[in-house]
């Protein structure tokens, strides 16, 4: 059987021919977990697959109360209706500049994560569960039952580089903007990248070893909101600083229609950023099989010096 490809009707290639801007698009989430899950995945997969749903939806709730976001990974390849990995491999990150870690831990039961102190790992306070990981890692988007795009366009871009790189690369479940697909985040900086290929997701994956932010494909760092995202990644442009941890969003208030946001560099430096939204026409799916509506994207009006 041929394999499926993307068609002029689907999301991801109607959003890269519209153009629609990338940053301010990443998930927000100050921490993550990645729980390995091997099988099949279906559109909520927390609870529609072969782990508990149970267990699934009660990290769901625990992850959401404080930002920490809960993903299932499973290693690159065919995994049609494989079964439970034993033990499982889980991944732990915080993404604060200056302060981002990476864990890892394996588990036999994924129950034993309900004891972790999900405020303490959104506060960047270590579990001390595990081992720190030296290496960064890449979680690419293929939750297929989610979205077709990101299947088909990124799980041959997982199994290019995973060949290249064992034990970096993941395949992960949704992570936010099917419509960006190819879409992966790097942890432990959190920077979400989309419209990637393999050459691009091979930068990636070199930059944030390098402790640099990749130029081509970033969405934001999940660290900040979407004004924070776009705000910083203006600052870093304007000032050509690559530096993962050199800038740092310190205060976002609203401001009549827009969004104000203090961004400042750590050599001193700062500037107010004012932001608005602007929607995007025409009007387009977000994700394959989705009714066309109209998506806004953040964008930068005025960048002012304040320090």
């Amino acid at each position: 059987m041929p394999r499926p490809v993307v068609s002029d009707a689907d999301c991801a290639v109607l959003s890269a021919r519209l153009g629609e801007p990338l940053p301010g698009t990443a998930p927000t989430a100050p921490a993550w977990l990645c729980l390995e899950q091997p099988g099949p995945w279906g559109d909520k997969a927390l609870v529609r697959s072969h782990l508990d749903p149970a267990v699934g939806a009660e990290l769901q709730r625990r992850g959401d109360e404080v930002g920490v976001r809960v993903v299932l990974i499973r290693r690159p390849g065919h995994h049609a209706d494989t079964g439970p990995a034993e033990p499982r491999r889980v991944y732990l990150a915080h993404t604060r500049p200056g302060a981002s870690w990476l864990e890892q831990v394996a588990v036999r039961d994924a129950k034993d994560l309900l004891d972790l102190d999900f405020g303490g790992l959104a506060r960047g306070e270590r579990p001390e569960v595990g081992e720190p990981c030296a290496d960064p890692l890449l979680l690419v988007c293929t939750n297929g039952r989610r979205d077709r795009c990101c299947a088909l366009l990124g799980r041959p871009v997982a199994d290019e580089l995973a060949a290249r790189h064992p034990g970096r690369v993941w395949e992960s479940t949704h992570t936010g903007g099917h419509r960006l697909a190819p879409a992966a985040v790097a942890l432990p900086t959190g920077y979400a990248y989309g419209r990637l290929d393999v050459a691009t997701a091979e930068d990636v994956l070199r930059a944030t070893a390098e402790g640099v932010v990749a130029p081509v494909g970033c969405r934001g760092r999940s660290t900040w909101s979407r004004f924070g995202q776009v705000a910083e990644l203006v600052v870093r442009e304007r000032v050509g600083e690559r530096d993962a941890d050199a800038v740092l969003v310190e205060g976002e208030r609203a401001d009549g229609d827009g969004w104000r946001v203090l961004v400042a560099h750590r050599d001193g430096r700062a500037w107010e950023v004012l932001l608005g939204e602007r929607p995007q026409e025409p009007p387009r799916p977000v994700s394959c099989g989705k009714a066309p509506s109209t998506p806004s994207a953040v964008e930068a009006l005025s960048v002012t010096r304040v320090g």
